[in-house]
Protein backbone atom coordinates (compact mmCIF):
# COMPACT_ATOMS: atom_id res chain seq x y z
CA UNK A 1 0.00 0.00 0.00
CA UNK A 2 1.64 3.34 -0.63
CA UNK A 3 0.88 6.64 1.44
CA UNK A 4 0.82 9.87 -0.66
CA UNK A 5 1.20 13.48 1.51
CA UNK A 6 -0.53 16.17 -0.61
CA UNK A 7 2.55 18.98 -0.93
CA UNK A 8 0.63 21.90 0.36
CA UNK A 9 -0.77 20.37 3.78
CA UNK A 10 -0.17 21.97 6.87
CA UNK A 11 -0.10 25.64 7.81
CA UNK A 12 -0.36 28.59 5.42
CA UNK A 13 0.73 31.60 6.42
CA UNK A 14 -1.53 33.63 7.79
CA UNK A 15 -1.50 30.79 10.39
CA UNK A 16 2.45 30.36 11.14
CA UNK A 17 2.35 34.06 11.32
CA UNK A 18 -0.69 34.11 14.65
CA UNK A 19 1.51 31.05 15.98
CA UNK A 20 5.31 32.68 15.61
CA UNK A 21 3.70 36.43 16.67
CA UNK A 22 2.17 34.11 20.24
CA UNK A 23 5.34 32.06 20.33
CA UNK A 24 7.44 35.06 20.81
CA UNK A 25 5.05 36.72 23.87
CA UNK A 26 5.85 33.19 25.58
CA UNK A 27 9.35 33.68 25.05
CA UNK A 28 8.93 37.03 26.48
CA UNK A 29 7.62 36.38 29.49
CA UNK A 30 4.62 38.96 29.15
CA UNK A 31 1.37 37.82 30.67
CA UNK A 32 -0.87 37.20 27.63
CA UNK A 33 -4.26 35.58 26.07
CA UNK A 34 -5.83 35.12 23.09
CA UNK A 35 -9.46 36.32 21.86
CA UNK A 36 -11.12 33.55 21.03
CA UNK A 37 -9.11 30.40 19.98
CA UNK A 38 -6.16 31.63 18.50
CA UNK A 39 -6.52 29.02 15.13
CA UNK A 40 -8.86 26.06 15.27
CA UNK A 41 -6.95 23.70 16.26
CA UNK A 42 -6.65 21.78 19.66
CA UNK A 43 -3.24 20.37 20.05
CA UNK A 44 -1.92 24.47 19.35
CA UNK A 45 -4.73 25.54 21.68
CA UNK A 46 -3.40 23.47 24.47
CA UNK A 47 0.35 24.16 23.91
CA UNK A 48 -1.05 28.05 24.12
CA UNK A 49 -2.86 27.41 27.57
CA UNK A 50 0.08 24.90 29.26
CA UNK A 51 2.60 28.10 27.88
CA UNK A 52 0.52 30.62 30.10
CA UNK A 53 -1.79 32.16 27.21
CA UNK A 54 -5.27 31.03 27.45
CA UNK A 55 -8.16 31.48 25.69
CA UNK A 56 -11.06 33.97 26.40
CA UNK A 57 -14.28 34.03 24.72
CA UNK A 58 -15.24 37.91 25.55
CA UNK A 59 -12.93 40.80 26.46
CA UNK A 60 -14.17 41.38 29.98
CA UNK A 61 -13.06 38.00 31.19
CA UNK A 62 -9.39 39.39 30.95
CA UNK A 63 -9.56 40.39 34.42
CA UNK A 64 -6.22 40.78 35.09
CA UNK A 65 -5.71 43.02 32.25
CA UNK A 66 -3.17 40.82 30.01
CA UNK A 67 -1.82 41.71 26.39
CA UNK A 68 -4.50 40.60 24.02
CA UNK A 69 -3.36 38.54 20.64
CA UNK A 70 -6.36 38.75 18.33
CA UNK A 71 -6.75 35.86 16.39
CA UNK A 72 -5.68 34.56 12.75
CA UNK A 73 -9.69 34.86 12.00
CA UNK A 74 -9.78 38.59 13.57
CA UNK A 75 -12.43 40.53 15.11
CA UNK A 76 -14.87 42.82 14.55
CA UNK A 77 -13.80 46.90 15.65
CA UNK A 78 -16.09 46.62 18.68
CA UNK A 79 -13.45 44.29 20.56
CA UNK A 80 -10.64 46.68 19.39
CA UNK A 81 -12.44 49.32 21.10
CA UNK A 82 -13.70 47.31 24.20
CA UNK A 83 -10.01 46.83 24.66
CA UNK A 84 -8.58 50.15 24.72
CA UNK A 85 -11.49 51.55 26.65
CA UNK A 86 -9.91 48.48 29.13
CA UNK A 87 -6.01 49.34 28.49
CA UNK A 88 -5.13 46.42 27.35
CA UNK A 89 -2.30 46.17 24.84
CA UNK A 90 -3.33 44.84 21.69
CA UNK A 91 -1.31 42.23 19.62
CA UNK A 92 -2.56 42.07 16.01
CA UNK A 93 -2.51 38.56 14.70
CA UNK A 94 -5.14 38.85 12.09
CA UNK A 95 -4.63 37.39 8.31
CA UNK A 96 -3.19 39.78 6.49
CA UNK A 97 -5.84 38.37 3.54
CA UNK A 98 -8.95 38.82 6.14
CA UNK A 99 -7.31 42.53 7.12
CA UNK A 100 -7.96 43.20 3.37
CA UNK A 101 -11.55 41.79 3.48
CA UNK A 102 -11.90 43.86 6.09
CA UNK A 103 -10.84 47.20 4.96
CA UNK A 104 -12.63 46.13 1.41
CA UNK A 105 -16.17 45.85 3.29
CA UNK A 106 -15.45 49.28 5.56
CA UNK A 107 -14.24 51.23 2.28
CA UNK A 108 -18.16 50.00 0.53
CA UNK A 109 -20.09 50.22 3.99
CA UNK A 110 -21.91 53.73 3.33
CA UNK A 111 -22.80 53.23 -0.19
CA UNK A 112 -23.35 49.38 -0.71
CA UNK A 113 -24.92 45.89 0.71
CA UNK A 114 -22.46 43.92 1.32
CA UNK A 115 -22.73 40.13 0.24
CA UNK A 116 -20.29 37.59 2.28
CA UNK A 117 -20.58 34.15 0.88
CA UNK A 118 -19.11 32.07 4.14
CA UNK A 119 -20.57 30.62 7.46
CA UNK A 120 -22.23 33.03 9.80
CA UNK A 121 -21.21 31.09 12.86
CA UNK A 122 -17.47 31.09 11.97
CA UNK A 123 -15.57 33.79 14.27
CA UNK A 124 -13.78 35.27 10.56
CA UNK A 125 -17.02 35.75 9.15
CA UNK A 126 -18.62 37.56 12.36
CA UNK A 127 -15.24 39.59 12.09
CA UNK A 128 -16.54 40.78 8.62
CA UNK A 129 -19.61 41.31 9.17
CA UNK A 130 -18.32 43.99 12.12
CA UNK A 131 -17.26 46.07 9.05
CA UNK A 132 -20.74 46.20 7.46
CA UNK A 133 -23.22 48.45 8.01
CA UNK A 134 -25.40 46.24 5.99
CA UNK A 135 -25.21 42.86 4.91
CA UNK A 136 -26.16 39.53 3.68
CA UNK A 137 -24.36 36.45 4.66
CA UNK A 138 -24.66 32.71 2.88
CA UNK A 139 -23.38 29.63 3.52
CA UNK A 140 -23.57 28.23 -0.16
CA UNK A 141 -25.39 28.60 -3.60
CA UNK A 142 -28.34 26.61 -2.35
CA UNK A 143 -28.53 29.10 0.50
CA UNK A 144 -27.99 32.14 -1.41
CA UNK A 145 -31.75 30.73 -3.57
CA UNK A 146 -33.62 32.38 0.10
CA UNK A 147 -32.08 36.05 -0.89
CA UNK A 148 -33.80 36.12 -4.41
CA UNK A 149 -36.52 37.66 -3.31
CA UNK A 150 -34.79 40.45 -1.36
CA UNK A 151 -32.39 40.57 -4.35
CA UNK A 152 -34.85 41.29 -6.92
CA UNK A 153 -36.54 44.22 -5.10
CA UNK A 154 -33.53 45.69 -4.57
CA UNK A 155 -31.85 44.62 -8.13
CA UNK A 156 -30.60 48.24 -8.80
CA UNK A 157 -28.94 48.67 -5.66
CA UNK A 158 -25.12 48.81 -5.29
CA UNK A 159 -24.04 45.04 -4.13
CA UNK A 160 -20.75 44.18 -3.19
CA UNK A 161 -19.58 40.02 -2.98
CA UNK A 162 -17.08 38.95 -0.83
CA UNK A 163 -16.13 35.75 0.71
CA UNK A 164 -14.28 33.78 3.91
CA UNK A 165 -10.84 33.20 2.91
CA UNK A 166 -11.94 29.39 3.09
CA UNK A 167 -14.90 29.41 1.25
CA UNK A 168 -15.25 26.25 -0.81
CA UNK A 169 -14.00 27.58 -4.21
CA UNK A 170 -16.97 25.14 -6.41
CA UNK A 171 -19.66 26.94 -3.96
CA UNK A 172 -18.07 30.29 -4.90
CA UNK A 173 -18.26 29.90 -8.46
CA UNK A 174 -21.69 28.91 -8.40
CA UNK A 175 -22.93 31.87 -6.34
CA UNK A 176 -21.26 34.11 -8.81
CA UNK A 177 -22.80 32.80 -11.55
CA UNK A 178 -25.99 33.19 -10.29
CA UNK A 179 -25.77 36.33 -8.37
CA UNK A 180 -24.28 37.64 -11.97
CA UNK A 181 -27.98 36.98 -13.22
CA UNK A 182 -30.12 38.72 -10.13
CA UNK A 183 -28.01 41.77 -9.59
CA UNK A 184 -27.56 44.43 -12.25
CA UNK A 185 -25.38 46.72 -10.13
CA UNK A 186 -22.85 44.03 -8.61
CA UNK A 187 -18.85 44.72 -7.33
CA UNK A 188 -17.33 40.78 -7.16
CA UNK A 189 -13.97 40.66 -4.69
CA UNK A 190 -12.65 36.93 -5.15
CA UNK A 191 -11.36 36.96 -1.57
CA UNK A 192 -10.82 33.55 -0.77
CA UNK A 193 -7.01 32.80 0.12
CA UNK A 194 -4.94 31.70 -2.81
CA UNK A 195 -3.48 28.89 -0.61
CA UNK A 196 -7.10 27.62 0.72
CA UNK A 197 -7.85 27.40 -3.33
CA UNK A 198 -4.82 25.46 -3.90
CA UNK A 199 -5.16 23.37 -1.18
CA UNK A 200 -8.65 22.25 -2.30
CA UNK A 201 -7.59 21.73 -5.75
CA UNK A 202 -4.81 19.37 -5.10
CA UNK A 203 -6.89 17.82 -2.66
CA UNK A 204 -9.35 16.80 -5.02
CA UNK A 205 -6.55 15.63 -7.32
CA UNK A 206 -5.47 13.53 -4.67
CA UNK A 207 -8.47 12.24 -3.29
CA UNK A 208 -8.92 11.00 -7.33
CA UNK A 209 -5.95 9.24 -7.95
CA UNK A 210 -6.60 7.50 -4.47
CA UNK A 211 -8.69 4.70 -2.98
CA UNK A 212 -8.63 6.52 0.60
CA UNK A 213 -7.77 9.75 2.08
CA UNK A 214 -6.48 10.92 5.46
CA UNK A 215 -7.36 14.67 6.57
CA UNK A 216 -5.73 15.88 8.75
CA UNK A 217 -7.47 18.82 11.78
CA UNK A 218 -9.39 20.51 13.86
CA UNK A 219 -13.01 19.59 13.54
CA UNK A 220 -14.29 22.83 14.20
CA UNK A 221 -11.81 24.29 11.35
CA UNK A 222 -13.88 25.47 8.53
CA UNK A 223 -10.94 24.76 5.94
CA UNK A 224 -10.20 21.32 7.05
CA UNK A 225 -13.99 20.43 6.96
CA UNK A 226 -14.13 21.46 2.98
CA UNK A 227 -11.31 19.78 2.91
CA UNK A 228 -13.08 16.71 3.98
CA UNK A 229 -15.96 17.10 2.10
CA UNK A 230 -13.92 17.77 -1.08
CA UNK A 231 -11.97 14.55 -0.66
CA UNK A 232 -15.73 13.05 0.26
CA UNK A 233 -16.70 13.58 -3.46
CA UNK A 234 -14.43 11.15 -5.17
CA UNK A 235 -13.18 8.42 -2.29
CA UNK A 236 -13.54 7.28 1.54
CA UNK A 237 -12.25 9.69 3.65
CA UNK A 238 -11.57 9.95 7.31
CA UNK A 239 -11.35 13.64 9.03
CA UNK A 240 -8.68 12.95 11.98
CA UNK A 241 -7.40 15.51 15.08
CA UNK A 242 -4.45 13.39 15.75
CA UNK A 243 -2.05 10.34 14.73
CA UNK A 244 -4.27 7.96 17.58
CA UNK A 245 -7.30 8.43 15.47
CA UNK A 246 -6.15 6.38 12.68
CA UNK A 247 -6.56 3.11 15.14
CA UNK A 248 -10.24 3.52 14.60
CA UNK A 249 -9.93 3.64 10.83
CA UNK A 250 -10.88 0.52 8.53
CA UNK A 251 -8.11 0.94 5.79
CA UNK A 252 -8.69 -2.58 4.38
CA UNK A 253 -9.44 -3.04 0.83
CA UNK A 254 -7.19 0.23 0.00
CA UNK A 255 -4.25 0.48 -2.26
CA UNK A 256 -3.34 3.69 -2.22
CA UNK A 257 -4.50 6.20 0.74
CA UNK A 258 -3.56 10.39 0.50
CA UNK A 259 -3.01 12.56 3.19
CA UNK A 260 -3.94 16.20 3.56
CA UNK A 261 -4.23 18.63 6.20
CA UNK A 262 -5.74 21.91 6.83
CA UNK A 263 -3.92 24.94 6.78
CA UNK A 264 -4.11 25.28 10.98
CA UNK A 265 -2.27 21.52 11.05
CA UNK A 266 1.11 21.86 12.17
CA UNK A 267 4.20 19.83 10.58
CA UNK A 268 4.59 17.93 13.80
CA UNK A 269 0.79 16.38 13.62
CA UNK A 270 1.13 15.58 10.01
CA UNK A 271 4.33 13.60 10.45
CA UNK A 272 3.01 11.63 13.20
CA UNK A 273 0.29 11.00 11.27
CA UNK A 274 2.31 9.95 8.43
CA UNK A 275 4.46 7.36 10.81
CA UNK A 276 1.32 6.10 13.04
CA UNK A 277 -0.11 5.42 9.50
CA UNK A 278 3.00 3.30 8.14
CA UNK A 279 2.94 1.35 11.39
CA UNK A 280 -0.41 0.56 11.08
CA UNK A 281 -0.38 -0.60 7.18
CA UNK A 282 2.77 -3.08 8.20
CA UNK A 283 0.89 -4.40 10.95
CA UNK A 284 -2.32 -5.01 8.75
CA UNK A 285 0.31 -6.47 5.98
CA UNK A 286 1.86 -8.94 8.61
CA UNK A 287 -1.56 -9.63 9.83
CA UNK A 288 -2.56 -10.54 6.17
CA UNK A 289 1.14 -12.68 5.67
CA UNK A 290 0.29 -14.22 9.41
CA UNK A 291 -3.45 -15.42 8.43
CA UNK A 292 -1.92 -16.96 4.87
CA UNK A 293 0.55 -18.45 7.05
CA UNK A 294 -1.85 -20.26 9.38
CA UNK A 295 -3.69 -21.17 6.57
CA UNK A 296 -0.97 -23.14 4.72
CA UNK A 297 -0.50 -24.88 8.23
CA UNK A 298 -4.38 -25.85 8.89
CA UNK A 299 -4.39 -29.45 10.33
CA UNK A 300 -6.32 -32.43 8.68
CA UNK A 301 -7.80 -34.87 10.87
CA UNK A 302 -8.15 -38.70 10.45
CA UNK A 303 -11.81 -39.36 8.28
CA UNK A 304 -12.01 -35.69 7.36
CA UNK A 305 -13.39 -35.14 3.92
CA UNK A 306 -11.79 -33.04 1.78
CA UNK A 307 -11.48 -31.67 -1.99
CA UNK A 308 -8.24 -32.49 -3.79
CA UNK A 309 -6.20 -31.31 -7.04
CA UNK A 310 -3.71 -33.60 -8.38
CA UNK A 311 -0.56 -32.38 -8.21
CA UNK A 312 1.39 -35.53 -9.49
CA UNK A 313 1.50 -38.63 -11.19
CA UNK A 314 3.91 -41.70 -9.83
CA UNK A 315 3.23 -45.34 -11.17
CA UNK A 316 1.98 -46.20 -7.99
CA UNK A 317 0.64 -43.25 -5.99
CA UNK A 318 -0.69 -39.99 -7.47
CA UNK A 319 0.19 -36.49 -4.89
CA UNK A 320 -2.57 -34.07 -4.32
CA UNK A 321 -3.06 -30.87 -2.76
CA UNK A 322 -5.47 -30.86 0.04
CA UNK A 323 -4.83 -27.13 1.81
CA UNK A 324 -2.54 -28.20 4.13
CA UNK A 325 1.60 -27.58 4.33
CA UNK A 326 2.23 -30.94 3.12
CA UNK A 327 0.64 -33.26 0.02
CA UNK A 328 -1.84 -35.94 0.33
CA UNK A 329 -1.11 -39.23 -1.63
CA UNK A 330 -3.26 -41.51 -2.75
CA UNK A 331 -1.81 -45.02 -3.53
CA UNK A 332 -2.74 -46.78 -7.09
CA UNK A 333 -4.98 -49.47 -4.80
CA UNK A 334 -7.00 -46.50 -3.89
CA UNK A 335 -7.82 -45.20 -7.22
CA UNK A 336 -8.78 -48.38 -8.85
CA UNK A 337 -9.35 -52.62 -8.31
CA UNK A 338 -7.51 -53.55 -11.79
CA UNK A 339 -4.60 -54.53 -11.37
CA UNK A 340 -3.75 -53.72 -14.71
CA UNK A 341 -4.71 -49.81 -14.74
CA UNK A 342 -2.42 -47.21 -14.99
CA UNK A 343 -2.62 -44.18 -13.12
CA UNK A 344 -1.92 -41.87 -15.85
CA UNK A 345 -5.34 -43.56 -17.77
CA UNK A 346 -7.07 -42.66 -14.50
CA UNK A 347 -6.67 -39.18 -13.26
CA UNK A 348 -4.76 -35.93 -15.11
CA UNK A 349 -2.90 -33.18 -13.43
CA UNK A 350 -5.34 -30.59 -12.28
CA UNK A 351 -8.45 -33.20 -12.16
CA UNK A 352 -9.80 -32.69 -8.63
CA UNK A 353 -11.39 -35.49 -6.80
CA UNK A 354 -13.68 -36.18 -3.68
CA UNK A 355 -11.28 -37.52 -0.77
CA UNK A 356 -11.24 -39.34 2.58
CA UNK A 357 -8.30 -38.53 4.82
CA UNK A 358 -7.10 -42.42 5.88
CA UNK A 359 -3.89 -41.65 8.20
CA UNK A 360 -2.40 -38.35 8.87
CA UNK A 361 1.17 -38.94 9.43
Amino acid sequence: MSVTVARTAGFCFGVQRAYDLAMELVRSGRPACTYGELIHNPQIVAKLYKAGIPAIERVEDNIDRRAVIIRSHGAPPSVYHALAEMGCEVVDATCPYVQKIHKLAAAYAKDSIILIAGDPSHPEVQGIEGFCERHLTFKNADELKNLYPFLGKNRNKAFVLLSQTTFSVSEWEKSVEKLKKVCTNLRIFDTICIATERRQREAGKLAAENDAMVVVGGRRSSNTVKLAQICGEFCETFLVESAKELYDCDFNGHTRVGVTAGASTPAWIIKEVHKTMSEILRDQDELSFEEMLNQSFKTIDNREKVTAVVTGIAPNEISVDIGTKHAGYVPLSELTDDPNAKPEDLVKVGDTLDLLVVRVN
